[in-house]
């Protein structure tokens, strides 16, 4: 009995997965950077369907985050698992650098963050030695001076879990399979074959990204280099080819002794990728004591067929998902989110860094987003909550109760990359306007009265996605067409993809509350 998983297995901006296998459960988790609360967790038990079963890093106390930048906050986590706990490493790159958290279930509570003081650098990873060793293994700058961009080292230390900092010698043992490798990033270490393997990535997360091993009898090496390097990349396939950036790998055995590599890539359009690194799937087989990847087709396929059993957290009333009777919703399905009928928002939600308390509220009627006096533009914690874009092609509305809107004060739906390039229909006073943002200037698309879309004081405001080409609508209206390929990582940089949400603004000053009926995403 099989199943087959369909890549990407989590579409949209889901990068850097780190999967661990505890028995027959499989857990994911991702980088979420500047948004909160960071680092989802997903559960499978078959590594086909996934469910969201919380995050990481839920409380202002685990997470600060303030004047992060949309790609800084939060880069590659680990998950890992060791005598009935699980470990998260990562680094917050704006304020505290590594850390360690650590919980007994992984929907947690996690715990405080343990922030190690002497491990530099970024892309952490956790090993758990047969000997009940701990290993920290990181990557950090050419300790013999950077001799060019992304000239870095993988370096590898015991770490001391009663204290939380490393001990001993740091041992830089890699510094990449290519004689001028640039940024050796997200290692990973594995015992098997009698052999420590380093598994890691190189090029940069962008189009000559890969995955390379190397192994050695001894975990401070020598390391030997694999002779068959990269183990996998797209690199070599073309500018235009469907599936590109592949690369920072991690993988898991299952019971059934099939082994299985996640890593991240992209699905650009055009050459434009908008929807951020995605984490796909892949079968792989040891060889001569080597890895090797989809053997006899050498990249990523559509489908990955896994011998496990069927598994749907829809019906299965054990899941996460029957238990909080749906709170939040499958990756990659419709929503349909009717505030009136909600208690709490699903752990999918996105925020932009420490929002304060009283920033949002359901009361029965609506989702209550307070005006505040920060923009979208800004690099704060405006009024905003958002879901991943999952499609190239999809439809996302709200609809607003305008009555709830004072003087000069904003509410919409927005297409977000980050706060220079995004995409917004909005109210604002007497105007439903759509406006695109590029590089932070505003240019206004299109605009109609609201009192000729507005039913009851109700206008709805819809967001029409077709790969690179939106319509923005107020009503049954059409505000104006645009082409968004400048909300694309190609243009606008970094490394998060788009999200699609409501927001609000006091436009410089505080104001009162404006009241969302409804937010839906269909594709």
């Amino acid at each position: 009995m099989s199943v087959i998983a369909n890549n990407p297995i989590m579409p949209g901006f889901y990068p850097d997965p780190s999967i661990c296998a505890v028995g027959d459960d499989y857990y994911l988790c991702n980088s979420t950077f500047s948004y909160f609360p960071g680092l989802s967790v997903m559960h499978s038990k078959d590594l086909a369907h996934w469910e969201q079963i919380g995050n990481v890093l839920d409380r202002n106390s685990q997470l600060p985050l303030e004047g992060a930048d949309h790609s800084q906050g939060l880069f590659a986590p680990t998950i890992r698992y060791n005598n009935g706990v699980f470990y998260v490493i990562c680094t917050n790159v704006t304020h505290g650098g590594n850390f360690i958290v650590t919980a007994t279930n992984p929907e947690g509570p996690w715990s405080e963050p343990h922030y190690l003081e002497d491990a530099d650098g970024i892309d952490p990873s956790l090993f758990f030695d047969e000997d009940g060793k701990c290993y920290y293994i990181g990557t950090h700058p050419n300790p013999d001076g950077v001799k060019y961009n992304g000239d870095w080292f993988i370096y590898i230390s015991e770490v001391d879990l009663v204290n939380w900092k490393l001990a001993g010698e740091k041992h830089n043992v890699w510094n990449g399979a290519l004689k001028g490798c640039i940024w050796p990033e997200g290692p990973h270490i594995y015992k098997e074959n009698g052999y420590y393997y380093i598994m890691h990535a190189e090029g940069g997360t962008g189009p000559e990204h890969s995955v390379m091993i190397c192994r050695s009898k001894d975990i401070y090496g020598p390391y030997e280099n694999n002779p068959k390097n990269p183990i996998l990349t797209h690199r070599h396939l073309g500018k235009d080819y469907p599936i590109k950036y592949v690369g920072h790998g991690d993988i898991i055995k299952t019971p059934n002794g099939e082994w299985f590599m996640t890593m991240l890539a992209v699905r650009p359009l055009n050459r434009f990728t908008t929807m951020g690194r995605e984490t796909f799937l892949a079968k792989f087989i040891w060889e001569d004591e080597w890895p090797v990847v989809n053997p006899g087709v050498g990249m990523l396929t559509d489908t990955v067929e896994i011998d496990l059993p069927e598994w749907n957290p829809l019906t299965d009333k054990n899941s996460y998902t029957c238990r909080t009777n749906n709170k939040t919703t499958i990756p990659g399905t419709d929503k349909n989110y009717v505030f009136a009928e909600m208690k709490e928002l699903g752990d999918e939600f996105l925020f932009l860094r420490n929002y304060p308390e009283d920033m949002y509220k359901l009361d029965g009627e609506g989702l209550k987003l307070k005006c505040q006096a920060e923009s979208i533009q800004a690099v704060a914690s405006p009024s905003y909550v958002a879901i991943r874009q999952q499609h190239h092609f999809f439809t996302s509305t709200t609809e607003i109760d305008v009555s709830s809107l004072g003087n000069n004060e904003t509410a919409g739906i927005v297409l977000m990359q980050n706060n220079l390039y995004n995409l917004r229909v909005e109210v604002t006073d007497d105007n439903c306007n759509m406006i695109l943002c590029q590089n932070g200037e505003e240019n206004l698309v299109g605009s109609v009265a609201v009192k000729d879309v507005a039913k009851d004081n109700i206008v709805k405001l819809s967001i029409v996605v077709e790969g690179l080409n939106t319509k923005g609508l107020a009503g049954d209206k059409l505000l104006g067409e645009s082409e968004v390929s400048n909300l694309s990582t190609e243009v606008a940089g970094g490394f998060v993809g788009c999200c699609i949400g409501m927001y609000a603004s006091g436009n410089g000053k505080d104001g009162g509350y404006v009241s969302f009926k409804n937010f839906t995403y269909s594709k």
